[in-house]
C-alpha cells in the first residue's frame, strides 16, 4: 500500500472511529451504570459496548494504521475531555445532554467529568506522535542468502558445508600439569 493510500485510509478512520468509540463508551457505561443501579446485576450489553469500544480503540492507536488516525482521533477525544474543564472555568453548560439518550447521556457525563475522556484523548495524541509512524515502510527486498551468511556459510548440512570447526592450537603452550585438571585457569 502507498503512503497516500495510508494516510487517507488513516484520515477516514480518524474521522469514522473516534465518534463511535465515544458514542460506545457512553453508551456501554450509561446502560451498565444504569442497569446496576436499578436491578443489581451486570449489563451484558454494556460490556459488550465497552468491550468493542475498547477493540476500535486499539484499532486506532495500532502501529499499522496511519498516524493520521491517531492525531484526528486524539484531537476529538481531547476536545470532549476538555469540555468539562472549560465548563469550571467559565460556567456556562458547553456538554452536550439534552440531545443524547438517556443511557448514552449519564455514561457521557460519567466519562467526561471522570476525566477520562481526556485521558483518552491524551493517549491517542502521544501515539501518533512517535516519528517511526510517520514513515514509510521499507520496501527493499530480503537480502541474499549468500550475503546474509556469507560465502563460508550456507543452508546445508554435513562435512561438506560451512566452515571447519576443529579445535585450533592454543597461542601459548599450557604450563598446568595433570593434577590441575580441575581449575579453570592456571594461577601462579
Amino acid at each position: 500500500m502507498s503512503n497516500g493510500a495510508r494516510h487517507a485510509l488513516g484520515v477516514l478512520a480518524g474521522l469514522l472511529l473516534p465518534p463511535l468509540i465515544v458514542a460506545g463508551l457512553s453508551y456501554g457505561v450509561g446502560e451498565f451504570t444504569t442497569r446496576t443501579r436499578i436491578t443489581f446485576e451486570p449489563s451484558w450489553l454494556g460490556l459488550a459496548l465497552v468491550a468493542a469500544a475498547a477493540i476500535a480503540f486499539a484499532f486506532l492507536v495500532g502501529s499499522r494504521l496511519s498516524p493520521v488516525a491517531s492525531l484526528l482521533g486524539g484531537l476529538l477525544i481531547t476536545a470532549l475531555g476538555v469540555l468539562p474543564i472549560l465548563e469550571l472555568i467559565t460556567r456556562q453548560r458547553l456538554l452536550p445532554t439534552q440531545w443524547l439518550p438517556p443511557e448514552a447521556g449519564i455514561g457521557f457525563q460519567t466519562l467526561a467529568h471522570s476525566s477520562l475522556l481526556f485521558f483518552l484523548g491524551v493517549t491517542v495524541l502521544v501515539v501518533s506522535m512517535f516519528p517511526s509512524r510517520w514513515r514509510a515502510a521499507d520496501r527493499r527486498p530480503p537480502p541474499d542468502q549468500h550475503y546474509e551468511y556469507g560465502p563460508d556459510y550456507g543452508p546445508g548440512y554435513g562435512p561438506g558445508y560451512g566452515p571447519d570447526y576443529r579445535p585450533a592450537q592454543a597461542p601459548y603452550p599450557s604450563q598446568s600439569g595433570p593434577d590441575d585438571a580441575t581449575r579453570p585457569m592456571f594461577r601462579e
